[in-house]
């Protein structure tokens, strides 16, 4: 079997603290929050979230708009549609009465054709 090695222990424990001690150095010589160089970057990143925000109102306002659009243009085909079967309608009518008056002219022709010939 073999060495029990205490100093395994011994050397984790050391690594961990270094660690620790990096870390906090390292949030030590972090930047004050009124620091110019801070500053900066919080104004550019607001910049760049407003500029974000104002992309996607953009976006949204020429999609509605698109949207309108296209609902105009619907309406307007279904008028132009409901206005030609509107016309087909009107013209059919007056097919019909041409016809009908046709059809009464051929009987009353037909009539006065057969009184005529009763009155010979």
């Amino acid at each position: 079997m073999g060495q029990f090695k205490a100093n395994q222990l011994v050397d984790r424990l050391e690594t961990a603290a270094k660690a620790r001690q990096a870390a906090l150095a390292r949030f030590r010589d972090r930047p004050a929050a009124d620091d110019p160089a801070v500053l900066a970057r919080q104004s550019a990143r607001r910049a760049i979230v407003q500029a974000r925000e104002d992309r996607a109102e953009a976006r949204e306002r020429a999609r509605r708009a698109a949207e309108a659009q296209r609902e105009a243009e619907a309406l307007a085909e279904q008028e132009r549609q409901i206005a030609e079967l509107a016309r087909q309608a009107a013209e059919k009518a007056e097919r019909q009465a041409a016809l009908a008056a046709e059809q009464k002219a051929a009987r009353d022709a037909r009539f006065a054709a057969r009184k005529a010939r009763a009155r010979r």
